[in-house]
């Protein structure tokens, strides 16, 4: 029994003053967060990140169903429970693994069709140039012709207008 007189071995209670708390800024939106995290030195791109994290956050509510009791032991419903919990979470991983595949399916497609189109533009590219060049190839033929012949027109015609300029002068 406690005399109320401490003994040699007994030390006395003493309470400690409190420590105050540094000085919080003050907070735009109230949050259930234990920690509170405010961002320092980033960009405004990364600020307005951060300010729609918050604003998910905090309008989001968290939703947790089929809570077991707290009481030890478990009841006759709980195995029922544990099962639909289990069969839930096991038809949202499945419908996550197909969403992932499908899109994965998606961006495998859109890479091989990027890959033909590329194809398909260089073969027409390649096809346009011989074209053209078939195309200048002919117009200089003709060009070379034409000049040519005209040539030959002239002479001609020089050689026919001597003869008769000869044929005059005798």
């Amino acid at each position: 029994m406690s005399t109320g007189k401490p003994k040699d071995g007994d030390l006395p209670v003493v309470s400690v003053p409190e420590k105050s708390k540094p000085p919080r800024p003050p907070a735009t939106a109230v949050s259930n967060a234990l920690v509170e995290y405010t961002p320092v030195g980033f960009k405004e791109e990364e600020e307005d990140l951060e300010v729609k994290l918050r604003r998910i956050i905090d309008n989001v509510p968290v939703r947790v169903s089929n809570t077991s009791g707290s009481s030890a032991g478990s009841g006759s419903g709980d195995f029922h429970q544990y099962r639909q919990m289990r069969r839930k979470e096991q038809d949202r991983l499945a419908r996550m693994e197909v969403d992932y595949q499908k899109r994965k399916e998606l961006a495998e497609f859109t890479m091989r069709r990027e890959e033909r189109l590329k194809a398909a533009e260089e073969r027409t590219a390649k096809k346009r140039l011989k074209r053209q060049k078939k195309r200048q190839r002919k117009k200089e033929k003709k060009s070379k012709s034409n000049t040519g012949e005209q040539q030959e027109q002239k002479e001609g015609s020089s050689d026919e207008g001597d003869s008769d300029n000869d044929e005059e002068a005798t």
